[in-house]
């Protein structure tokens, strides 16, 4: 993992940009909006993708692979915190003295100074990114912006739009959200998480609460979560408008209803509008608010802000249905900390009907894995059926020894309620022999989980006498 140096000056111009990590969601989209401006573009990914052959189809070169190589004629080398130091491309641009940055920083340069909405939060600022995002569009604007999950209605992470305002969802993990020059503040929740980073759970709130501070005009924060309100009690800027299901939010939401997908009354200065989403979730709810929120701070009105807000059809990776095999259905969800997998599977709970959840639970980091293992374990024996757990996916981070998935599994009260499998073809066969119609599987992680789903619609899909274990 290599920590972005956000003291390094950024160039006054590119003219031949390298991504090493092209094919992630935030660097594809970042490499997107170079080509858009005209920026020649080259990029690497440890393996091929569709992202990559897009990529390519936009006139970007793309490689498979990590070498030197790859740099060709580069001036500036972008790059994300969770390659290594070693990576041959990081050394090779360092010694040749390249402007290397981090992807934030090229993000920064990208906004070049234009007015900013950025959406902060441990959980939930890609939903409410993709909502401000829609409904801004719905109502006629053309902003610019980066999210961190694919936007269902757009096709598309990113984008450049017409207009001077960009929206973008800033990341809290290794603290680049405080490089950006924001405009408005949103924040979802301060729900502790990446104390690799930060060490401390009063260091994360300060940082927070260091972004929210040094907004431009206005902040925009949760009135429901603990942490947050710690963040807004350190806070002494003059324009904060908070959102939430609390009764004193300046943005309540109110009279929810999961049945399929979710209802809800938004009141704002004693006017009150009802909505409907078609994505389940009392947590997407409360994102709609604080989307309306930012839209109200922005200068539109209640009505049409609610109805903007209302159309949103959900991101990628965020309660995904991927398919359906003899009526057990599949879905996909990014859902990487406890709060976020309760939510989702508090929301598939309301859509499910008679049918059981069974949970394909990924750990991602070791570090998250070894802190919480045991909230992971409460909240999907609390919420699923029954949980299989696959071994812990890295990422940035170098293994720990003993912490493997199991740390999870053994967390549970009831040992019959959870299933440990490393290896990935006997957890997709697992899955499909406990599943039966009417059940509902949801991988749930932020790494690489999503990719068993094929081989977990492959098991479904063969007879039943054939699956495993039956």
């Amino acid at each position: 993992m290599i920590r972005p140096d956000l003291s390094l000056p950024l160039p006054e111009n590119i003219e031949a940009a390298h991504f090493i990590g092209i094919g992630g969601s935030g660097m594809s989209g970042l490499a997107r909006m170079f080509l858009a401006r005209g920026i020649r573009v080259s990029g690497s990914d440890r393996a091929d993708s569709p992202g990559l052959r897009q990529l390519e189809a936009l006139g970007a070169r793309v490689h498979v692979g990590h070498d030197a190589a790859n740099l060709g004629d580069a001036d500036t080398v972008i790059h994300t915190g969770a390659i290594w130091p070693e990576n041959p491309e990081f050394v090779t641009a360092k010694e040749r003295g390249l402007s290397v940055i981090h992807r934030s920083q090229a993000l920064h340069w990208m906004i070049g100074g234009r007015p900013l909405v950025s959406v902060a939060g441990a959980h939930g600022k890609t939903t409410s990114t993709g909502m401000i995002v829609t409904a801004l569009r719905a109502l006629g604007a053309d902003p610019s912006f980066v999210n961190g999950g694919v936007i269902a209605q757009l096709g598309v992470s990113s984008a450049t739009g017409s207009d001077d305002l960009f929206v973008i969802e800033a990341d809290e993990s290794d603290g680049t959200f405080l490089l950006y020059d924001t405009s408005v503040a949103l924040i979802t929740n301060v729900d502790p998480d990446h104390l690799d980073h930060y060490g401390t759970d009063d260091a994360f709130v300060g940082a927070f609460a260091r972004f929210a501070g040094d907004a431009r005009d206005a902040v925009v924060i949760s009135a429901d979560d603990p942490g947050a309100l710690r963040v807004a009690a350190r806070l002494s800027h003059p324009h904060v408008r908070t959102f939430g299901v609390a009764d004193a939010a300046d943005v309540r939401v109110h009279d929810i209803r999961t049945d399929g997908g979710v209802g809800f009354t938004i009141t704002a200065d004693a006017a009150s509008v009802s909505a409907r989403l078609a994505i389940p979730g009392v947590h997407n709810a409360v994102n709609a608010a604080g989307a309306v929120a930012v839209l109200l701070t922005l200068g539109y009105e209640l009505e049409p802000a609610v109805r903007a807000v209302e159309g949103f059809a959900g991101t990628a990776r965020r309660f995904e249905l991927h398919g359906t095999e003899h009526g057990v259905s599949v879905y996909d969800d990014y859902a990487h900390h406890p709060t976020e997998v309760a939510a989702a599977l508090a929301a598939a709970r309301t859509v499910i009907g008679d049918g059981r959840i069974i949970a394909l639970h990924q750990p991602h980091t070791y570090s998250r894995t070894q802190q919480m293992a045991g909230e992971f374990a409460a909240v999907l024996e609390e919420y699923a059926d029954h949980t299989v757990v696959l071994d812990v996916y890295g990422a940035r981070e170098d293994p720990i020894p003993g912490v493997t998935g199991e740390l999870v599994s053994a967390e549970f009260d009831d040992a019959d309620h959870v299933h440990f499998v490393a290896d990935w073809q006997e957890a997709a066969e697992y899955t499909a022999a406990v599943s039966r119609p009417g059940d509902f599987v949801i991988t749930l992680g932020c790494g690489n989980v999503n990719l068993i789903i094929p081989q977990v619609l492959e098991a479904l899909g063969r007879p039943s006498t054939t699956r495993a274990g039956e």
